[in-house]
């Protein structure tokens, strides 16, 4: 099928990025959130990103003048239901997404493709709670979306071929890559990154190393161009934990417990870069390890 509307519900990080790449793309999109503060912070985030992109010549004031015409923000979910192609993009919650995506189905076209962004859920439940699982399969973006060139493509048991096919010509249309990831906790990149993030945060538990010197070791050590402490701030400690929980939960694998001391700043609220405090303190700058 031909795409060419596509709604996104959640204007939060991932979700402002998503709505970016599309629009520059030549989609039109409409944005969804609970939030006008929120939508508004968004458009806000995508047109400093698009000044960006014409400051160092990669797109020209046109194309961002016309980005920027191409998305439209709504407070009202049921406006989604005019798209051929939905990318949820909401918290990393599997309730959350549930609620979304049962509000969302009576207004949809009977063509519209469903995604989600998920980084971990699995997709084949999801899936199953909807009147479309031939049509859904998990898109996941990387952060930050305008700059990360891969997108994992996720099949759910029942996700059918034309589904999957009018997903991948989407990721070629945004200038990114397409990585096929069979539907276990946490996919590909997930499965491989989150796990060293946890174990980057054991070593600090049992003090083999300090926060800088655990940071420092990977960047310099193995060529890391960020190092998993710091990383993990950037992502969001409370977006970590619940990776790590999924992994977990889903393989039934002691070696993918959370460190207890992940549990323990998210318990305290410090999540990193969006709450000021993680394993840094960005209150201060420089940014200071907090331990």
């Amino acid at each position: 099928m031909d795409i060419q509307k596509i709604g996104i519900v959640g204007a939060g990080q991932m979700g402002n990025g998503i709505a970016h790449v599309c629009a520059l793309a030549g989609y039109d999109v409409i944005l969804n959130d609970i939030s006008q503060d929120s939508l508004d912070a968004a458009m806000t985030t995508v047109r400093k990103n698009l000044e960006r992109q014409v400051s160092r010549e990669k797109i020209t004031q046109a194309d961002q003048d016309a980005t920027l015409g191409r998305i439209s923000t709504t407070l009202r979910l049921p406006d989604l239901g005019a798209t051929d192609l939905v990318i949820e993009a909401a918290t990393e919650r599997e309730t959350v997404k549930q609620a979304i995506f049962e509000d969302l189905l009576p207004h949809l076209q009977p063509h519209t493709i469903l995604t989600s962004n998920t980084s971990s859920i699995s997709i084949t439940r999801l899936a199953s709670r909807t009147d479309r699982p031939e049509k859904f399969m998990g898109f996941h973006f990387m952060n930050p979306v305008p700059i990360m060139k891969l997108v994992e493509l996720i099949r759910g048991i029942a996700t059918d071929e034309p589904t999957f096919s009018a997903c991948r010509k989407v990721v070629e249309r945004l200038g990114k890559t397409a990585a096929t990831a069979e539907d276990f906790p946490a996919f590909i990149v997930n499965r491989i990154l989150m796990p060293m993030i946890n174990e980057a945060v054991y070593t600090l538990y049992e003090g083999v190393g300090n926060v800088k010197s655990i940071d420092e070791s990977m960047k310099l050590g193995a060529n890391h161009p960020m190092g998993p402490l710091e990383l993990a701030d950037f992502i969001g400690l409370d977006t970590c934990l619940a990776i790590m929980n999924v992994l977990h939960d889903g393989l039934a694998d002691t070696k993918y417990r959370p460190c207890p001391l992940l549990t323990k700043y998210v318990e305290a609220g410090w999540l990193g870069r969006k709450t000021e405090r993680g394993f840094y303190d960005y209150r201060q700058n420089p940014p200071v390890p907090t331990r």
